[in-house]
């Protein structure tokens, strides 16, 4: 993965709140046996007719919107079941960050194990941006994660909170496996240190034979 230290570009406004992880990726899109093949699925019921047919009206079908990067949304986003599908869904869908009064908690920590970028701001503040994302002429915000604000096309910023585990993997490019990895070496002498002081906790499994 590379090192991504900003996220900039178009913003779509969808000014819904407890959109639950159930609307986000609809079930029957869960039958897969990989991660392919899910952003047709995001928001389907909210992006399609009952004949599968685009609905012009809604945001992310709108010629404006096409390409967005960034959601701005209502509070309490991703609530309901734990499926981690919805992330996977929203980052094949184009999104790499999503701002909002709140998350569910289980879609926020699914979120940023993935490098999905959530940033939490105050009710108003969101506001203030829904507003602003409305009008396509001032539609675009950019997320410094180095110094954790969002920067409209005036200049105005608004400081984030994110922690700081989630911070170094969004920047550096890493997943929780590739985090882990960074510690490496503290494991190895954690380990080594473990079973000097106990040896007796420490197994030596016989190698496995291999017959032709």
């Amino acid at each position: 993965m590379s090192k991504n230290e900003t996220v900039a570009g178009i913003a779509a406004p969808l000014p819904l709140n407890n959109l639950d992880t159930d609307q986000i990726m609809p079930k029957q899109f869960l039958f897969g046996i990989d991660k392919s093949g899910l952003a047709h699925g995001v928001l389907y019921d909210l992006r399609m007719d009952a004949f599968g047919s685009p609905r012009q009206e809604f945001v992310l079908n709108r010629p404006q919107y096409q390409g967005a990067r960034i959601l701005v949304t209502g509070a309490n986003f991703g609530c309901g079941s734990s499926r981690e599908h919805a992330v996977w869904g929203l980052q094949q869908a184009g999104f790499d960050a999503l701002i909002a009064p709140s998350f569910g908690e289980i879609f926020y920590f699914n979120a940023l194990a993935n490098r999905l970028l959530l940033v939490m701001l105050d009710p108003s503040t969101v506001a203030t941006l829904m507003e602003l994302v409305s009008d396509s002429a001032t539609s675009h915000l950019t997320i410094d994660v180095q110094r954790q604000c969002v920067i409209t096309v005036d200049g105005t910023e608004y400081p984030f909170e994110l922690p700081a585990r989630q911070k170094r993997m969004f920047v550096e490019g890493l997943d929780m496996i590739g985090m882990t990895l960074r510690d490496g070496a503290a494991i190895d002498a954690f380990e080594a240190n473990h079973f000097a002081q106990s040896p007796w906790m420490k197994i030596d499994l016989p190698k496995q034979q291999h017959t032709a």
